[in-house]
């Protein structure tokens, strides 16, 4: 008679990864659609985050935090689980979804034993980035797709050209006479 195991093998694992430090890998099959894990950690202010992290090396882009909206960020540096160590790429087979104020993984697709699990970081830009910010949160994917950075969208948005005066206008067309 054989002997059944009461407990399943865990869905997920950890372990080094070809994309960044530690990443979670599937440990079994996970289907398209399913809810994977929760992303926890200590539920701080926009201002306590940006407080936690102002002595931190510019040219170090790693933190554990994720931005639940307005008010709320997640630090899972602090009380936080597996989910931190699901890395970035450009072609990710995961999503984040908030609901109720919660952050979730799902698949996005089936996902095979072994495969390391991924989301689309898309890191939002802000009008004070420094200069060298691509740098900092470039990509290192190497999927197919790969854009090449972390921050969305992908390229910087142009600066704006401030609108010519009327004067300027008139004195171009007459030039053109």
């Amino acid at each position: 008679m054989a002997i059944r195991k009461s407990a399943r093998q865990p869905l997920l694992e950890l372990r080094k990864s070809k994309v960044h430090g530690t990443g979670v890998f599937a440990a079994r099959p996970i289907e398209k659609g399913k809810r994977i894990i929760e992303y926890l950690g200590e539920r701080v202010s926009h201002a306590e985050a940006d407080r936690r992290y102002e002595d931190k090396n510019a040219d170090d882009s790693h933190t554990f935090l994720f931005i639940v909206d307005r008010r709320t960020v997640i630090d899972a540096g602090i009380d936080g689980n597996d989910a931190r160590f699901i890395n970035h790429s450009c072609d990710p087979n995961c999503e984040t979804v908030i609901a109720q104020r919660r952050v979730f993984i799902d698949a996005l697709r089936n996902i095979a034993p072994g495969e390391e699990l991924a989301y689309d970081y898309q890191i939002q830009r802000d009008p004070d980035d420094p200069d060298d910010v691509d740098e900092v949160f470039a990509c290192q994917c190497g999927s197919d797709g790969c854009r090449g950075t972390m921050l969305w969208p992908a390229q910087r948005p142009r600066k704006k050209k401030r609108a010519a005066s009327s004067k300027t206008v008139r004195a171009r067309e007459q030039r053109r006479l």
